[in-house]
């Protein structure tokens, strides 16, 4: 709680000690100590290393021992008692969080140990305390019994890395209180009913109870802008209070209220936030609406700093996910620091707040020896589950509590959740392993597939995980929601829309959070200084998880990934569907009007604005449209005369139309774009003009056809490439393959013995293609040249086809692909490649195309067309892993030194500007070890493979999928 009573931080510089082993003397005056800041963890300051696993214990499964090899970090410190402590009554030595066990001394006297990294534990000092200096003193285990119950996906960093504080207790102290803040609708109508016209927030009944409320009476309390000031004498006289006109809190209108609780000791500050959390069948409500979760799964992780919070830092991530429309947050897999949820109910979130519990190397076992169903462990089970709760019950951004993650089922989970039901009967209890739904309120699941989630929704019934027919009947009759899906490792996710569209359809599904927020990378150096973020296995580690802590849309050096652009567009609060005459507009809004937004149109003529002006449809109520005509402007335009290859776009957008918390004015929340009218361009007519030696043009070509100069600039191609440089979704293979099976017949499961893509690209040799030239021959005005591509020891391959023609506009390249023999196996790629100069990659690149961000077949909802200019080293996404980036389709003009390449006819090439080849960057396991850069490569490609979730997660879908076919696209160098 936030009080007035006395407090001294001890934070800062300690003493500190590090043994590899746990078995070491208690340290003397004679040892040597060095230093450490508190809070922080020593693996990143020099002692021992990180360590990184998903699933498996880096020990021995041997419950509940921990190895005897076991870092121990010994801290000491010395501080003098303010006088303001004079008066408490008890004096309390707190740590918010230590990895994983700990033994505390005050003055030599031992108080105790705890465990629970990521909980806070307090002992009683009073009596040990002396005047003048004290000296506290810790000894830190990394591991423990308690590690079994803390294997969540995360670095293993030990040490001393929240808050450490000593608290004055008064006299008359507060030691406990549980405020219920509910909401109820005016006359029952919804929260946003006559609120459209005025667009002011809804104002209704609230209700504050205090379920517990454990103070040295007289106790008064006040929540001034509410007229509320009452005075207590006896705990019999606390009962609920009434107010009108209380506006509720939402995540879009995070109204709080300030109020106070005070005795004679101390004061505590609260913020109440009025809402009323409700299931009614199978729909999960707040306030009396439907909620949809647009959420992320949120580790705390930083690159230098682990799990040490830094608030500053903290804002800024969070409005981050607010400006990208995220609306809720899953503490992934423990409570976060406390000032994360002060945050969360600032700025508007709608939160599930997660124990700090994962058992998941059992699955190694077959779940044997799972401390989840030992009664030896129900204890420890319970312990946790309760200091979660009662150390954050009065966030009114907490709809919903999680036992914890990936743990199995047991007794021990069903104890949890009865004991967190007779805590706080409200809110509704989570946990996605109880699959069969004995002992959680909500359904939930990782990753299930399309068709399983729309058999959840209500659709073609398919079976459910875990469930026997009466068992899923059961499953079927609550809400659900998604924990965990479209896994954003690397380039990606793909699919969101899909899962968004059945989240549209079916009101029982109620959206889901995206594994995860941000990529966990550690800031490390190579041997001669050169900066990386390190993932699973830099260190060391005897067993690791790779790069696979590298999940997030958010890079570890705070970039936002195009992949968080696309979930963005996808789950935009703000819809718009654009006919021949009208615009409708759509609210998504959980509870707020469109009071705080304008609207803006662009009418655009080849990615040039002509026109704009802003359009006002009016205050629109929450979960609500309104019409407006489409502007006459734009109806003059459709009839205007257009000159060949012309293209007129009608942008509308939704902005804010005043500052906030988290985003300036103007800020984009929703976007749509529409082809109002288009030209077919003209053909490039043949050039009078021919061969002047090898020259033709601004072209020099060799012996065999191919073009090795362009404006003098040394160049090489075009050379046909199928390869890309796989994505970490190509890579690994979570769930089943959808290329050697159907997943509509396969209820989505598809191939569940399918190995992954990259490996059957590989093995079918599409990173090593050969190219046989097979004819040249040139005409009056170019030439035309024949390749046969096929790797080492395959029967099949594609005929290619490059004809050159000099035409006014420049060099027109056709390329024509047909493939032959028996392919079995989708393409990564269709395209060219050139070679240009390596100079060319120190400028900016110019494009009319889709953009800003690359894009693909199943992450595109994020682009649009129009004119973009971009440093060319910008266009592709550094991951921490090399990987495919920078696709952008749809290219219709491409600028790059002295070159520009515009695409010719209806089937329109997408481009990729990299200084690496896909080979070189498929070889690369981190950034450092890209070579130097001998070109700028320009891809032009017909078509790429769609990205997909599959590692961890669905396939990409078969009709995102790249398929062998014939294929001709053209373009003009010029």
């Amino acid at each position: 709680m936030h009080t007035d009573a006395p407090s001294l931080s001890l934070n800062g510089e300690w003493d500190f000690r590090w043994s590899p082993v746990a078995d070491v003397p208690e340290p003397g005056p004679e040892d040597e100590w060095g230093t450490i800041p508190v809070p922080a963890h020593w693996v990143l300051h020099g002692h021992g290393a990180p360590s990184y696993t998903n699933l498996q214990y880096p020990f021995p499964i041997d419950p509940p021992h921990p190895p005897e090899e076991n870092p121990t970090g010994d801290y000491r410190r010395t501080f003098d008692v303010p006088t303001a402590f004079d008066a408490a009554a008890r004096v309390l030595l707190r740590f918010d969080g230590v990895e994983s066990h700990f033994r505390v001394w005050v003055n030599g006297s031992e108080l105790g140990w705890a465990t629970g990294s990521r909980l806070a534990t307090e002992f009683d000092v009073t009596d040990v305390l002396r005047p003048g200096s004290n000296e506290v003193r810790v000894r830190v285990h990394q591991w423990s019994a308690a590690s079994y119950l803390e294997d969540q996906d995360q670095w293993w960093l030990p040490g001393i890395f929240r808050d450490v504080t000593l608290l004055a207790r008064p006299e008359a102290p507060i030691d406990d209180v549980f405020v219920r803040a509910g909401w109820t609708a005016t006359l029952g109508d919804a929260a946003t009913a006559g609120t459209a016209a005025s667009g002011r927030p809804a104002t209704g009944t609230g209700t504050i109870t205090f379920p517990t409320l454990d103070a040295a009476f007289p106790v008064r309390f006040a929540v001034p802008d509410l007229g509320v000031d009452v005075t207590w004498t006896s705990a019999d006289e606390v009962t609920p209070i009434t107010v009108e006109g209380v506006e509720p809190w939402s995540a879009e209108l995070p109204k709080l209220y300030d109020a106070t609780l005070s005795t004679d000791g101390e004061t505590v500050s609260l913020r109440l936030g009025f809402r009323t959390v409700a299931i009614e069948g199978d729909r999960f409500l707040v306030n009396g609406e439907r909620v949809v979760f647009h959420g992320v799964n949120r580790h705390e992780t930083h690159p230098s700093r682990g799990r040490v919070f830094d608030e500053a830092h903290a804002r800024a991530d969070m409005a981050l996910m607010k400006r990208n429309n995220v609306n809720a947050i899953r503490t992934s897999h423990y409570p976060p620091h406390p000032r994360v949820l002060d945050l969360a109910d600032e700025l508007g979130f709608w939160v599930i707040l997660e124990c700090d519990l994962e058992t998941h190397g059992f699955v190694f076992t077959d779940w044997v020896g799972n401390p989840s169903d030992d009664p030896d462990w129900r204890e420890a089970y319970l312990d946790r589950i309760a200091r979660t709760v009662e150390r954050d019950k009065n966030h009114a951004s907490i709809v919903m509590w999680s036992l914890g993650n990936e743990s199995g089922t047991g007794r021990n989970l069903a104890a949890m959740a009865q004991w967190v039901h007779d805590r706080d009967a409200e809110r509704p209890v989570h946990y996605e392993g109880d699959y069969t739904g004995e002992y959680t309120d909500v359904y939930s699941r990782m990753y299930p597939t399309l068709q399983e989630t729309e058999s959840i929704g209500g659709g073609p019934a398919t079976p459910l995980l875990g469930c026997g027919p009466a068992e899923a009947a059961r499953q079927r009759s609550k809400p659900f929601i998604h924990c965990e899906y479209v896994h954003a490792m690397g380039n990606g996710p793909g699919q969101i829309a899909e899962y968004e569209a059945l989240v549209d359809k079916y009101p029982r599904l109620h959206g889901g959070f995206v594994w995860e927020w941000r990529d966990h990378g550690l800031l490390a150096h190579t041997a001669d200084g050169r900066p990386y973020y390190a993932y699973g296995g830099d260190f060391g580690e005897v067993i690791h998880d790779g790069n696979f802590v590298m999940d997030g849309l958010v890079l570890p050096d705070d970039s936002p990934t195009p992949g968080l652009a696309e979930f963005a567009a996808v789950v935009a609060p703000i819809r718009f569907a654009v006919s021949d005459r009208t615009v409708l507009v759509e609210n998504r809004f959980h509870s707020a009007s469109t009071a705080g937004l304008r609207f803006h149109w662009t009418l655009s003529r080849n990615g040039v604005v002509e026109r704009e002006g802003r359009f006002a449809p009016g205050v629109i109520a929450a979960r609500s449209s309104a019409t407006v005509p489409v502007p006459d402007e734009v109806l003059e335009a459709e009839t205007a005369t257009l000159a060949p290859g012309d293209e007129l776009w009608f942008d509308v957008t939704a902005e804010l139309a005043g500052p906030t918390a988290w985003a300036d004015t103007g800020h984009v929340l929703a976007r749509a774009q529409t082809l109002v009218a288009s030209r077919v361009a003209d053909a490039p007519r043949a050039s009078r003009q021919g061969w002047d030696g090898d020259r033709l043009g601004d072209g020099t070509f060799s012996a065999r056809g191919d073009l090795v100069s362009w404006k003098g600039h040394e160049v090489a191609g075009p050379r046909l490439e199928l390869w890309r440089a796989p994505t970490d979704n190509d890579s690994l293979a979570s769930q089943g393959g959808y290329e050697t099976a159907d997943p509509v017949l396969t209820h989505g499961v598809g191939d569940p013995s399918a190995p992954a893509s990259a490996t059957r690209w590989r093995e079918r040799g599409l990173d090593r293609l050969t190219h046989r030239l097979v004819s040249v021959s040139r005409t009056d005005h170019g030439l035309e040249q024949r390749v046969r591509v096929a790797a080492a020891n395959s029967g099949w391959g594609v005929d290619v086809t490059h004809r050159w023609t000099l035409t006014d506009d420049g060099l027109l390249l056709q390329t024509d692909a047909v493939p032959f023999g028996a392919w079995d196996v989708t393409w990564p790629r269709i395209g060219v490649r050139f070679d240009l100069p390596a100079s060319f990659a120190d400028g900016d690149a110019s494009w009319f195309g889709t953009g800003p961000l690359e894009s693909y077949a199943d992450s595109s909802h994020a682009a649009r067309v129009g004119r973009f200019t971009a440093p060319v080293r910008s266009l592709g996404v550094e991951y921490s892993m090399p990987q495919e980036t920078g696709h952008r389709p749809d290219l219709r003009e491409l600028s790059v030194g002295d070159l520009t390449v515009s695409t010719v006819g209806a089937h329109r090439a997408g481009f990729t500007l990299s200084p690496w080849t896909a080979q070189q960057i498929g070889r690369a396991m981190h950034p450092y070890e890209l070579p130097a850069s001998e070109h700028l490569y320009l891809y032009l490609d017909a078509a790429q493979h769609g990205l997909g979730s599959r590692a961890c997660g669905l396939d990409v879908l078969p009709e995102h999928q790249l398929w062998p076919a014939a294929f001709s696209w053209s373009v003009v160098l010029a």
